[in-house]
C-alpha cells in the first residue's frame, strides 16, 4: 500500500528543516499529517507544493497563499506564531546559508534522496509557476530616486481608498493607534477612540499652538492635519506622493470646513521649498526612505525646521542584526507590500537624526499598541471580506490578510517595533525651549 502523500511531505520537510513538523498539513487528496492540536496548512492543489518545492521558505509559502493554492485551517495567528522561528527569527545573516548547506548534507543520504524523489513526484515537478498578478516583479531606476519612490508608494497605497475605509474604519489613520486597554477585553477603547488617542500624543508632543506651521510628511488621508487644525488652530501642509491618497484628503478637509488652515499637495519631501515650519510630524514615512538616504533625510527634515522647532518621527523598528550590511527586506514584504521598504534599529535612527543636527528628546516605544491595532485592521478585513474581494482582487486581500496578521505576531514577539522619536532643533546657543519636564505626557484640555 503506497505511503499517503501527506506523510511524504511531511518527512521532506522534517529532514530539510531538522525539526519536527510545527504545525498540521492536508493535502489535495485527504491526507493528513504533523500536529493533531492545532492549525494546519492546506495544500489544495499541486500547484501549492510546486510553488513551495521551486521557491522553499517565506516566498514559496506567500505565492502559494496570494494564488489561492495555500489555505489555513484554524487559527491564523496561532499557525504563524508556530512557524515564526523558521521563517523570520534565523534571518541573522549567514543563518540562510547555514540552513542550506544544512539541507544539502541531509538530502545527499541515500534515504534521503529517496524522499525528495518522492516529494518531486507528488508534485508533478515541471516549470516554475508563473508569480501572482499582485507580486512586484519589475523596478525601475535607482532605489529611492523620486520616479522609483513613487511607483512604490503607488503599488501600495493606490489600492483605492474604498479599500483602506474598510480595513482601516472611518479614522483613516494607517499606523498604530494609543491605546488604553485591551480591545478583546471589552473594556478598552475603540479603534477610532484609540486611534483619536494617537493624533493629539503627537500634537501634544510637538507643543502645537493656534497660528503655527506643521508640515505632516507622508499626510495619508489627512486625518492628523486635520486633527491639528481643528483643535491647535495650526496651518498644516500636509504632502504624499499618492495621488489617491491626497484626493481623498482634500475632499475630507472641506467637508470639514478646514481649507483655510490645511492644504494637502502631492509632493516629494525633497521637493518642499517653502520652510522654515515650527513642527514637523512624519508618521509610518520614515520605512520608504531607505538606509542610504536616511541621513539626507533627516537633513532636510532639520533645514526646514526653525530653530526651537520639533520633529515627531514615528516609525517602525526592527532588531539588530550582527552584520547590518547584509540586511535585507523580508522577501514577502518587498515584493507583495511594500517595495523597496527597509527598517532600521531604533538606535540607528537616533543617531542619524543626531548626526543631522537634532537633539533626542524623547523616545517612546508603541510595540505592544501596534499588535493590537493590527489585530483590530485584520478584524475588519474578514468582516467585510467579500466587499474588499470586490473593491481589490481576491489576491490582494490575502496578501494585506496575511501581511497584517504576520505583523501582529512580529510586535508581540519583539521581532518588530514601533517608536516615537521627539526631537528638536536648538537655536544657536544650543537652547531647546523645551520644558524641563514632559509636560507633553498630560492629557490636553
Amino acid at each position: 500500500m503506497p505511503e499517503p502523500a501527506a506523510a511524504v511531505l511531511a518527512r521532506f520537510s522534517e529532514q530539510v528543516l531538522g525539526l519536527p513538523l510545527p504545525v498540521g498539513i492536508r493535502l489535495w487528496d485527504g491526507s493528513t499529517a504533523g500536529p493533531k492540536d492545532g492549525p494546519s496548512f492546506v495544500l489544495r492543489d499541486r500547484e501549492a507544493l510546486r510553488r513551495l518545492l521551486w521557491r522553499p521558505g517565506e516566498l514559496g509559502l506567500a505565492r502559494a497563499w496570494v494564488a489561492g493554492d495555500l489555505e489555513v485551517d484554524g487559527d491564523l495567528y496561532e499557525l504563524l506564531k508556530r512557524i515564526s522561528t523558521l521563517l523570520w527569527e534565523r534571518d541573522e545573516p549567514g543563518s540562510r546559508t547555514a540552513a542550506l548547506r544544512r539541507a544539502l548534507s541531509v538530502l545527499t543520504t541515500p534515504g534521503s534522496l529517496r524522499t525528495v524523489s518522492r516529494a518531486l513526484g507528488l508534485a508533478e515537478i515541471g516549470l516554475p509557476p508563473a508569480p501572482p498578478a499582485e507580486e512586484v516583479v519589475r523596478r525601475r531606476g535607482p532605489a529611492h530616486s523620486m520616479r522609483r519612490d513613487k511607483a512604490a508608494i503607488s503599488h501600495h497605497y493606490d489600492v483605492g481608498n474604498d479599500f483602506y475605509a474598510l480595513v482601516l474604519g472611518p479614522s483613516l489613520v494607517y499606523s498604530c493607534a494609543y491605546w488604553q486597554g485591551d480591545p478583546s477585553s471589552g473594556t478598552g477603547d475603540t479603534l477610532e477612540q484609540a486611534q483619536e488617542a494617537k493624533l493629539d500624543l503627537v500634537c501634544r508632543k510637538l507643543a502645537l499652538r493656534e497660528g503655527q506651521r506643521l508640515l505632516d510628511v507622508g499626510c495619508g488621508w489627512g486625518s492628523l492635519a486635520m486633527h491639528a487644525a481643528e483643535h491647535y488652530g495650526v496651518q498644516v501642509l500636509g504632502v504624499t506622493i499618492s495621488v489617491e491618497q491626497a484626493a481623498l484628503a482634500r475632499e475630507r478637509v472641506a467637508a470639514a470646513g478646514l481649507e483655510h488652515l490645511v492644504e494637502i499637495r502631492v509632493q516629494d519631501y525633497r521637493q518642499i521649498d517653502d520652510s522654515p515650519f515650527d513642527a514637523i510630524s512624519s508618521i509610518g514615512m520614515a520605512e520608504h526612505v531607505g538606509g542610504k538616504r536616511y541621513r539626507a533625510y533627516a537633513d532636510i527634515l532639520h533645514h526646514l525646521l526653525k530653530p526651537g522647532g520639533r520633529l515627531l518621527n514615528h516609525q517602525i523598528a526592527r532588531r539588530p542584526v550582527r552584520d547590518e550590511g547584509k540586511y535585507r527586506m523580508d522577501p514577502f514584504i518587498d515584493r507583495y507590500v511594500f517595495p523597496d521598504g527597509e527598517l532600521a534599529p531604533v538606535g540607528s535612527t537616533v543617531s542619524l537624526l543626531e548626526q543631522a543636527g537634532f537633539e533626542v528628546r524623547d523616545v517612546e516605544s508603541l510595540r505592544e499598541h501596534y499588535a493590537l491595532t493590527l489585530r483590530e485592521w485584520v478584524a475588519n478585513l474578514e468582516a467585510h471580506w467579500d466587499e474588499a474581494v470586490k473593491l481589490t482582487s481576491p489576491g490582494r486581500a490575502r496578501v494585506w490578510r496575511l501581511y497584517m496578521a504576520a505583523s501582529a505576531v512580529g510586535f508581540e514577539n519583539n521581532t518588530m517595533g514601533v517608536n516615537q522619536v521627539l526631537a528638536v532643533r536648538t537655536d544657536g546657543d544650543g537652547r531647546s525651549g523645551m520644558s524641563l519636564r514632559r509636560d507633553f505626557l498630560a492629557a490636553s484640555a
